[in-house]
């Protein structure tokens, strides 16, 4: 799980270590990323904003583990 602290979110931090993580997994044969995060998180529109795309997701509705959406998202890099 990749999360910025608050106090540092907005200044270029999250992009810099997504462009890292893409460039590692690159240089290890892969083709594609696949990552996620809860539809009720403003975390969908910065992965949209870096060319991820919408693919899935999930829903647990099973009483006393009720949770929003997961929702999947890819990138072909």
């Amino acid at each position: 799980m990749l999360f910025v602290d608050w106090n540092y979110q907005g200044k270029g931090y999250g992009k810099k270590l997504m462009e890292h993580w893409e460039a590692e997994m690159k240089s290890q044969g892969y083709g594609m990323l696949l990552t996620s995060t809860q539809v009720d998180e403003e975390a969908q529109h910065f992965y949209r904003k870096l060319g991820y795309k919408d693919c899935g997701g999930f829903v647990i509705d099973i009483p006393g583990y009720e949770q929003p959406m997961e929702l999947f998202l890819i990138k072909e890099i």
